[in-house]
């Protein structure tokens, strides 16, 4: 068995550095491999601070980045519907809209068409009304002929068809038809703020251009972030979150998770995360960073005082109590850490006594 003098245990526990004087033999520290043994008539034994070690309930911190933007149906792109020129804007950059609004008219040929087709169905039907009315009266005062008002029946329905057809193209456009010749007017789908607007008075549009209008309701926005696969136990639909922007470094925003995706990126092992904000006062740009903190279920953790935990190279180690006056070096796996305590995924049990204060071990 080899006697050190109390020194030797600051030089075992590598955080100490400070050089230590030299006690007399009555106060010598025993250490034997990683087994030390205080003598219980030295200073040193009365003063040293012990824990038992205990579970206590712990939530593991999931944070992840994320961008913010439009809820898809909460957002519009309009472009026109056909080639043409337009010859009036009914809105501006930035000015709330009504779903059903106008936003501009277009002159086009192709619409003309649209609108020369439903006009012609609807005088087509008119006409075999009327026939298909004279035929059931003829019929009924016994001058008509059966066949006569079953082929006026079945042109009457086929009319209306037609009819039918020609008006669900106009209301392909939210276009009531109006005279040949008028403009179309495009209309908003949604209420929203117009976001970007391109429209130019007398500019010509085709028909396969990008959209002019942007429009998005925002009053409440998704942020679409990535959480690493083993995290994803951690994450629930209806959890609610943390989210930090850093243009508002101040502000607490919280939102909650709306959509968990079903698919793992290969290539990053993570799995897309929507989470659903309010945003009343339109702060939440689409387009902007922001980091989101889950908030996960506290499970059952053995968790110690990091002042218990001492570093030797690359592993971490604490003093445990094995008899009245003995303490054994046990190296331990860490978790997730903060200011006062240390998750021990392995190498501690509950009901174990620890050292804990290294700070006073070092001044010794």
């Amino acid at each position: 068995m080899k006697k050190i003098i109390l020194s030797s245990i600051i030089l075992f526990a590598v955080s100490c550095k400070d050089n230590i004087p030299q006690q007399n033999n009555e106060r010598e520290i025993i250490i034997q491999g990683n087994q030390v043994t205080i003598p219980e008539n030295n200073p040193v034994f009365k003063k040293i601070k012990v824990q038992i070690v205990t579970e206590q309930e712990h939530s593991d911190g999931v944070v992840s980045a994320g961008t913010i933007q439009a809820i898809p149906n909460h957002y519009a792109e309009i472009a026109s519907p056909f080639s043409g020129r337009i010859t009036k804007s009914f809105i501006q950059l930035g000015q709330n809209v009504s779903a059903g609004s106008p936003l501009f008219e277009i002159l086009s040929s192709d619409y003309f068409s649209v609108q020369k087709d439903y006009t012609d169905a609807l005088n087509d039907v008119q006409l075999a009304e009327k026939n298909y009315r004279r035929q059931q009266d003829l019929v009924r005062h016994g001058v008509g002929i059966q066949k006569e008002l079953d082929e006026a029946e079945t042109d009457f329905k086929n009319k209306r068809t037609s009819l039918s057809n020609a008006s669900s193209a106009l209301k392909v456009y939210n276009s009531k038809g109006g005279g040949i010749g008028s403009p179309l007017i495009v209309r908003a789908p949604i209420n929203g703020e117009v976001i970007s607007n391109r429209i130019v008075n007398g500019q010509y549009l085709k028909g396969d251009a990008d959209p002019v209008i942007m429009i998005a309701e925002l009053s409440k926005v998704w942020i679409s972030g990535d959480v690493k696969e083993k995290d994803i136990r951690f994450v629930n639909t209806g959890d609610q979150v943390s989210v930090k922007v850093s243009a508002y470094p101040d502000r607490n925003i919280t939102g909650k998770v709306y959509h968990i995706n079903e698919i793992v990126d290969k290539d990053t092992r993570s799995i897309k995360v929507l989470i659903e904000c309010d945003n009343p006062d339109r702060k939440l740009k689409p387009g902007k960073y922001a980091t989101v903190s889950f908030s996960t279920t506290p499970e059952k953790a053995v968790m110690i005082p990091v002042t218990s935990l001492m570093q030797h190279d690359s592993s971490q180690y604490v003093w445990v109590k094995t008899g009245k006056n003995q303490f054994a070096k046990r190296f331990v796996t860490t978790g997730e850490t903060d200011q006062k305590k240390v998750r021990i995924t392995a190498g501690l049990n509950p009901g174990e006594i620890i050292m804990t204060d290294e700070e006073f071990i070092c001044r010794m």
